[in-house]
């Protein structure tokens, strides 16, 4: 089954080309087949990893199986193309699949009357390809060939309502934000080929093993594949993307923005670890970085109202979290959250989704009540929300606890201190949004109903898997291959623990019990709630220093295209048409005229021969007479007698 794992991708890509060709065509819009070419993927990927499993591989990074074939040759130099299934390859690929299953068949009832249905699958279907291209891909070239894809789907979904001005300016942001990191990765990408002749991941794992490389040129190739990490994963600086991508619809949310995509950079940077690990300085840099993005945009999460933001906030922490495992040296922690993460958080996207189509509202604030009118999606949101904020036995507890184990083991203990106050934030906002949204009396109107089978069905799939994933721990670490920490701390588990049970109950103190006024705390908090409302800061700064300068320099050099190019072209159009009227005039006035006056004279000339011919005898042999005189006449005076 393994040499066969290449078809994976290939189906969801075949049912995006008969989507996109024949989709109106089909009574459903085209969701049926896109179900099924995703639910065809998925078992093929339990296939795959049934036979992993068989083969046992036990070693981090060593395929079970590789393939690749001369794609393209460039000189001496032929590129390869190919696929490999590891331990990370067959645990990614189900997950994927899985999660793109369950919010393929929540569309159809989410979506359903949207205008452009038939091509919102299609979409979804290109991206599933695509992320399931770049698991598989043995190489950097196909890697970055499915990031690109990825990236366009993205901004294909994110600007699928695309006449509200707010969705296709976030797709623009998206777009144009991720741009930064991904000159990054490609730079990054091409200085490993110059160095190695190889965008392949086995052959650069060797040369790395053999000292071939610079220890600078290694740590400078790995920031710049980082850097696609932190554009394609939200982390900070690059972070303000995701937020605003939130304006797509739901089941987007679900799968690209908290599931598959925005992962694919800790996938990145887990799949190319082995060149981490001789950059020191750069995994330093993924550990700092994914530390200050898990802690500030769970102190944004606090002050949003919007559900869906909440939970784009919360995908950024908890992404942040994973870098942070990656620079600590816990891959496998990282991995196992990633995972686990997938599942709760697609979870919650989809929850939130069920909210505003029951509703037609997402702001917490005008929420409240749904729980007696939305049982099903109440109890799965809270299993998500438990998952999240990491209480056992759900299957956050187990990952992030991993994670902060092997922060507690490394040689920044900042990082780790900074992690437990990160959990209690997560429980914290997340308590504050289960209040918010499903108890109380309501605080807006509307008439909130269950949503349909179709839809909350894959949330009790996904409810079920945030409750049990994390029971299989170590078999996912014997599985995969990777290195834990053998040693476990019961302190680090006790206070990890603690800070998530402490932020569940000044949650519910403070918007279930209201013993805080909360009116005055935001008064007492003053600059500190207005920097969290503002987002630290972020998006004025850029638009300061970036998006004004930007408008400025275009509304510069549009005044000097409309005074100077333009002045220029329609001068010398004006001098144009000038010479073209002088050569009309003479033209008319000297060539035609020339002409003009030859063809009079002829005309002429030939009315004063014509006057010559009378029709009678007579005339003409006086004329001939005359002509023979004057002939004879000529000669004599010539001499001619």
């Amino acid at each position: 089954m393994l040499a066969y794992a290449f078809i994976i991708p290939l189906i969801p890509l075949a049912s995006f080309l008969g989507i996109g060709f024949f989709g109106r065509r089909f009574r459903d819009g085209g969701s049926l087949l896109g179900i099924a070419a995703v639910g065809i993927s998925f078992l093929l990927a339990l296939a795959v990893l049934f036979s992993f499993m068989g083969a046992r591989a036990g070693v981090e990074g060593e395929a079970v199986f590789d393939f690749s074939y001369p794609w393209t040759p460039v000189g001496e130099l032929t590129i390869p193309l190919g696929f490999q299934v590891d331990a990370l390859t067959a645990l990614m690929l189900v997950m994927v699949s899985l999660v793109s299953l369950m919010v393929h068949i929540y569309s159809v009832g989410y979506m359903h009357g949207d205008a452009r249905y038939t091509r919102f699958y299609a979409t979804l279907s290109l991206f599933t390809a695509a992320m399931l291209a770049l698991v598989l891909a043995d190489n950097f070239l196909l890697l970055f060939i499915s990031w690109e894809i990825m990236g366009l789907c993205s901004y294909l979904l994110i600007g699928h309502w695309y006449e509200k001005p707010t969705a296709s300016a976030a797709a623009m942001k998206a777009f144009m934000t991720t741009r930064v990191g991904d000159v990054g990765l490609l730079i990054g990408i091409m200085t490993l080929f110059a160095a190695t002749g190889t965008f392949s991941f086995g052959p650069l794992r060797e040369a790395l093993g053999a000292g071939h490389l610079a220890p600078g040129l290694v740590t400078a190739a790995a920031l710049l594949v980082f850097m696609g990490a932190v554009g394609k994963s939200a982390q900070v600086p690059l972070h303000v993307w995701l937020p605003d991508a939130m304006e797509g619809p739901t089941p987007v949310s679900a799968l690209i923005h908290a599931a598959t995509m925005v992962a694919a950079g800790v996938y990145l940077v887990a799949r190319s670890y082995v060149l981490f690990e001789h950059a020191p300085l750069a995994l330093n840099v993924v550990a700092y970085v994914g530390t200050i993005t898990a802690f500030l945009a769970a102190t944004i999460a606090t002050v949003t109202t919007d559900i869906k933001r909440v939970l784009a906030y919360s995908t950024i922490s908890q992404l942040g979290y994973m870098m942070m495992a990656l620079g600590v040296g816990a891959p496998a922690a990282a991995v196992f959250h990633l995972i686990t993460h997938a599942f709760f958080k697609a979870l919650l996207f989809l929850g939130s989704g069920s909210i505003i189509h029951a509703t037609e509202c997402q702001e917490m604030h005008q929420l409240g009540g749904l729980y007696r009118h939305m049982p099903v999606t109440a109890w799965t949101f809270f299993a998500g929300t438990a998952a999240l904020a990491g209480i056992p036995p759900f299957a956050g507890f187990f990952s992030k606890d991993e994670i902060l184990l092997g922060a507690y083991h490394s040689h920044l203990p900042g990082v780790f201190w900074a992690g437990v106050g990160t959990a209690f934030l997560t429980a914290y906002y997340m308590t504050r949004a289960c209040i918010l949204t499903f108890f109380g009396k309501p605080r807006s109107h509307y008439h909130a109903h269950e949503s349909p089978p179709v839809m909350t069905g894959p949330l009790v799939v996904l409810a079920t898997l945030a409750t049990v994933a994390g029971l299989g721990g170590n078999f996912f670490v014997k599985l995969s291959g990777m290195e834990a920490h053998e040693h476990a701390a019961p302190g680090v588990m006790a206070l990890a623990l603690g800070a998530g049970l402490t932020g569940i109950a000044v949650g519910v103190a403070i918007y279930g019990l209201g013993l805080v006024d909360r009116r005055r705390a935001i008064a007492a908090l003053g600059p500190i709630y207005r920097l969290l409302k503002e987002k630290w800061y972020f998006d004025r700064i850029y638009y300061v220093t970036l998006v004004k300068p930007a408008l400025a320099l275009s509304s510069l050099l549009a005044r000097f295209d409309l005074g100077v190019i333009d002045g220029i072209v329609n001068g010398v159009g004006w001098g144009s048409v000038q010479l073209a009227r002088a050569s009309a005039t003479f033209d008319l006035a000297v060539i035609d005229g020339a002409v003009n006056g030859v063809a009079a004279g002829t005309v002429a000339a030939g009315r004063a021969v014509r006057a010559t011919q009378t029709g009678l005898v007579r005339s003409y042999v006086l004329v001939f007479v005359l002509s023979l005189v004057a002939g004879l006449f000529t000669l004599y005076l010539m001499g001619g007698f």
